[in-house]
């Protein structure tokens, strides 16, 4: 198939000359990966590790904990060297797989990762992100759940959790009784039993065999279902009862978090699981993160927080930022809608981008990457069960079905095995997953390109009564997001921004923000502290700038410096004559 490496101009037109075009331009890639189809965890590594072995100066490779069951979290730290050390640089951090049956953000992290590699050197915007930003990119936060899924027969919906032990029916065991692959196919399907004419709520379709309806009205049915594949493993007269236990990391942050009572696979509490412990302890390691997304799996939206309509509404200097990124997603997502978690989709306690922005000031979002919608490529067209059905038979040549075959199961009698497949539903068909895999990369990467750019843009020395002196820095912010979000001010979250002056024999009066053009001594001075040492809680919005006024005593040369958590630190030199 056609790769997506961007190539020079000329080298597509050399290419146009040689038959096989593919063969071709794969001998162009440093690490060829078949982006149509889907890896499991150990294929992951495989990935990772090659993508790191390719480019050593650029990629690193590290393990920030292991999972329940013992499995590495392997992470890839991306940056240019050339630039300064990753630590000095704005950061982003990219995940993907918190639920274990969400498997295609994991491969959509490493395109990003593949495709700046690959075209680094040959595309200057690809280059302008890697000079300035460096990436955090974890393509599974559940390598338990993506193992099993891929490992084993599971639903679409099953494996979603991590496999920690759990007494679901409270029987005094474990697990005991989970879904069993009756016919040994490697996939859990349904049920079903042939029941008279009219003694059943379902039916088959006439025109798509094999696809169950339910009946409505006095239509008559001829089927019962009895749910997905599975005996009484445990003899308590119960089918499927007490599967593998069950937790959700995104219900496992701090922010807004309920109990488990209130909110299902919350843990015992915030933080309680390896794998949500390991994160936040790197996260919080690395105050230069300044843009977060995670890749989810269904729905195709591009989601923000608050999680609760309790927690209120965020500040409105950030919701703008969010609207305009979000608009921009939707834009290069087209079957995408950017949308609120709570009002728009449903309320989320203890989510991961909720607690990413609400408790540490980092504009997140969450991706749910599949969307049925681009079945018929029309953002604005709902497919009617007939035609998803009569998609599925003419496209995927039906094979996103079992069928369904006789059984003799040991409660219900002679029933029938089939149905959906766990690649139906949840997961893009492959033909159609690296178009996906690109676009919420580049979404990623236009959302780090944005995170803060502060220069010190001017610096100006006026005379002030008394024979001393102003001097006046002007810092601007070339990129969209602020090194400090409005909520992150408020909250006094992190370290605020500072700018300093210094320099031998001067002595700083007095410094603040300048009030009125025309009098220069109309100064909002800061009260408290150093007057040398400016704190800027709010930082410096996006795509503005930001000035500030020091009174100063004494001639001589002087050093402006801006420091900064989010943005790459900045020095200057200057002279008072």
């Amino acid at each position: 198939m056609m790769r997506s490496r961007i190539l020079p101009i000329a080298a597509l037109v050399a290419a146009s000359l040689v038959p096989d075009l593919d063969a071709q331009r794969r001998q162009d890639f440093e690490v060829d990966v078949h982006w149509n189809r889907l890896h499991d965890y150990d294929e992951l590594v495989e990935i990772m590790a090659s993508l790191q072995q390719a480019w050593p100066r650029h990629v690193s490779m590290s393990s920030i904990g292991k999972s329940y069951e013992g499995r590495e979290m392997w992470i890839l730290t991306v940056q240019n060297p050339d630039t300064g050390p990753a630590a000095d640089k704005p950061a982003f951090w990219l995940d993907a797989n918190v639920h274990g049956n969400e498997v295609q953000g994991g491969d959509a992290a490493l395109y990003l990762v593949w495709f700046l590699m690959e075209n680094r050197g040959e595309v200057a915007r690809v280059d302008e992100v890697l000079d300035r930003v460096v990436f955090y990119v974890l393509p599974t936060v559940n390598p338990d759940g993506r193992a099993a899924w891929f490992r084993e027969a599971n639903t679409a919906s099953s494996q979603r959790a991590p496999r920690k032990p759990a007494d679901d029916d409270l029987d005094g065991l474990f697990d005991e009784d989970p879904y069993d692959d009756l016919d040994g196919d490697g996939e859990i399907t349904r049920m079903r039993k042939k029941v008279p004419m009219g003694e059943g709520q379902w039916r088959e379709s006439k025109e798509f065999p094999g696809v169950m309806e339910r009946v409505r009205g006095e239509e008559q049915g001829d089927y019962v279902m009895l749910g997905s594949e599975g005996i009484d493993n445990d003899g308590d007269g119960r089918i499927n009862e007490d599967g593998p236990g069950y937790y959700d990391m995104n219900r496992n942050w701090p922010s807004s978090w309920n109990p488990d009572h209130l909110q299902g696979g919350a843990g015992e509490y915030p933080l309680s699981h390896p794998e949500t412990r390991a994160i936040s302890d790197f996260i919080l390691r690395h105050p230069n993160i300044a843009g977060v997304q995670s890749f989810h799996n269904a729905g195709g939206m591009i989601l923000r927080g608050p999680g609760l309509a309790d927690y209120g509404e965020y500040p409105r200097a950030d919701r703008q930022v969010y609207d305009q990124l979000g608009g921009d997603g939707e834009f290069m997502l087209p079957f995408y809608r950017y949308m609120v978690i709570h009002s728009d989709l449903y309320p989320v306690a203890g989510g991961f981008v909720n607690w990413t922005y609400e408790g540490l000031g980092i504009l997140s979002f969450t991706n749910e990457m599949w969307s049925n919608r681009r079945m018929m490529q029309d953002a604005e067209r709902n497919l009617t069960a007939e035609e998803d059905r009569k998609w599925n038979d003419l496209l995927l040549f039906g094979d996103d079905q079992v069928a369904w075959k006789e059984y003799e199961h040991p409660f219900y009698g002679t029933i029938e095995i089939g149905g959906d497949r766990k690649m139906t539903g949840r997961v893009p068909p492959t033909w159609l997953l690296e178009e996906s895999l690109h676009r919420n990369a580049a979404f990623v990467a236009h959302h780090a390109n944005e995170m803060p750019e502060v220069t010190i843009e001017a610096i100006e020395v006026h005379d002030a009564p008394g024979g001393l002196h102003y001097v006046d820095v002007t810092l601007k912010n070339h990129r969209m997001i602020p090194s400090r979000t409005a909520l992150a001010g408020d909250k006094k979250m992190g370290r605020p921004d500072r700018l300093t002056i210094s320099g031998n024999g001067l002595e700083i009066l007095g410094g603040g923000e300048p009030l009125d053009r025309f009098h220069p001594e109309r100064i909002r001075l800061q009260e408290d502290g150093d007057p040398a040492v400016q704190l800027l809680e709010y930082g410096v919005e996006g795509k503005s700038e930001r000035e500030i006024r020091w009174l100063v005593s004494g001639r001589g040369a002087f050093r402006i410096r801006y420091e900064a958590e989010k943005a790459t630190d900045r020095e200057a030199t200057g002279v008072i004559e």
